[in-house]
């Protein structure tokens, strides 16, 4: 202790020394105690637990079973006959949405408080759903079912969740779907879905409880700053190739099992469980490829599981004709599908910081925009071309964006590796990070934990 009342602590590796008075150190302590989020205690821990779980099952896993009914009308319905491009923007639109108004949505959040901003979300699910049961034409359905439907889900998971679906809601959804057609027909079942969704989100938005108060609010409005000049870095540009790419492909999978199922002679029933098997992946692989991240690396991991999901498009999916096969496929890809989602976060910590992680993330979803929203019409295009018949061409599209998913992350973890190392005392000129100094095959093939 010197005489000035400073602590003097000695770096490693002769670096030089770093003071720090007590008083700044008790000044750096409150103010971090003022900011932080105070964690709730565990018992309503779990009460919020279960309400993210609801709005996530009565948003991400209703609107997963459009695939249902989107069959249903394609298949077996008169009443609202169309062409297949109509039928497959509405699911696009219904995710786009969400994405799109990620804007409005938080800056709502801002405003309003997240009780409200929710109630909000789930009013206009309510009047969506309600309303999509009294459609004559299908432009109604698109406004209803496509747009409304997204912003409600806008409203409603951004402010009680910062991760997409887990698939469980999917996977009840898709089957009650099928169920509640058959015996009361689309109108009722549209009417179903509205009071359930109603009543289950009000209750998760009233019972829902945000950690932190305006002091962690007025911290973070410049990390959620939307710049520009993202779009111009290569790391981002990255991660805005693999998340377009592999919603490419998550999209069509998610409203298209039930089509391919009727197109190869199965059941309007194996169809929505096919369906339901996918949305059971998605609710078994997110936990363990957040477990396993810590294990093998978070890019890494995602670089394997986006792979993977290319590898079973291939080798399960095109091949599969029959139930079982098809049943296997769906849960194997159901668990690497959504790698992008249950991934992104702490993949952009890893690359761009916790700081500019919320800013950049809204880059992201901006650039997804137009491809999440005619996903499901590149899909149907492709295969209408036989009459409906045949989906080749849309199954190799899927697993070849899957590829160019798995080989995006690639590129990026050679980057943050070329980037963990230029950050060394030992690094060379800063100059060298700008070019594709990065791309070598020492980075590339590089055995890292990263």
């Amino acid at each position: 202790m010197t005489p000035n009342n400073e602590t003097t602590v000695e770096l490693p590796r002769g670096e030089a020394f770093e003071t720090q008075t007590d008083n700044e150190a008790v000044e750096h302590l409150t103010n971090v105690t003022s900011i932080e989020p105070v964690p709730l205690n565990g018992g309503y821990a779990w009460v919020c637990t279960l309400c993210v779980f609801l709005v996530n099952s009565h948003t991400w896993g209703i609107n997963s079973s459009w695939a249902v009914i989107m069959a249903h009308y394609s298949n077996e319905s008169t009443d609202l006959k169309t062409s297949h491009f109509e039928y497959a923007i509405i699911g696009g639109l219904s995710i786009s949405q969400v994405l799109l108004c990620s804007p409005v949505a938080t800056q709502c959040h801002k405003h309003l408080g997240m009780r409200a901003t929710m109630l909000i979300g789930s009013f206009i699910i309510f009047v969506s759903l309600l309303s999509s049961s009294f459609v004559t034409k299908v432009w109604q359905l698109v406004l209803a079912q496509g747009m409304c439907f997204g912003w409600g889900m806008g409203f409603l998971y951004i402010p009680a969740s910062s991760s997409c679906p887990l698939g469980i809601g999917g996977l009840i959804y898709s089957l009650v779907t099928k169920t509640a057609i058959d015996r009361f027909g689309v109108h009722w079942t549209y009417r179903i879905l509205a009071v359930c969704a109603l009543i289950a989100n009000v209750v998760a938005s009233l019972f829902l409880r945000e950690t932190g108060g305006k002091a962690r609010r007025v911290a973070r409005r410049d990390e959620l700053r939307f710049n520009p000049r993202d779009f111009g870095r290569v790391e981002v540009l990255l991660v805005m190739i693999w998340g377009i790419a592999t919603e490419l492909g998550y999209i069509v999978l998610l409203y298209s099992l039930p089509s391919y199922a009727a197109s190869v002679g199965m059941t309007p029933t194996q169809g929505s469980v096919a369906n339901a098997l996918l949305n059971l992946g998605l609710g078994l692989g997110r936990p363990l490829v957040s477990y396993f991240s810590d294990t093998v690396g978070r890019i890494n991991m995602a670089m394997l599981m986006t792979a993977l999901c290319a590898v079973f498009c291939f080798a399960l999916w095109i091949p599969a004709q029959g139930f079982a096969l098809l049943g296997v496929f769906a849960v194997l890809a159901g668990a690497t599908c959504g790698t992008f989602w249950g991934t992104i976060t702490p993949v952009l910590v890893e690359v761009v910081g916790m700081k500019k992680m919320a800013g950049t993330f809204g880059v992201v979803c901006l650039s997804m925009v137009l491809p999440t929203t005619f996903a499901e019409v590149a899909a149907i295009e492709m295969s209408v071309g036989s009459d409906g018949k045949d989906f080749t061409s849309a199954q190799v599209f899927v697993a070849f964006m899957f590829v160019a998913g798995a080989l995006s992350v690639w590129m990026l973890r050679s980057w943050k590796i070329f980037d963990s190392e230029t950050e060394r005392p030992v690094a060379p000129a800063p100059r060298s990070r700008y070019g594709v100094s990065w791309l070598a095959p020492r980075f590339l093939f590089r055995l890292w934990h990263v």
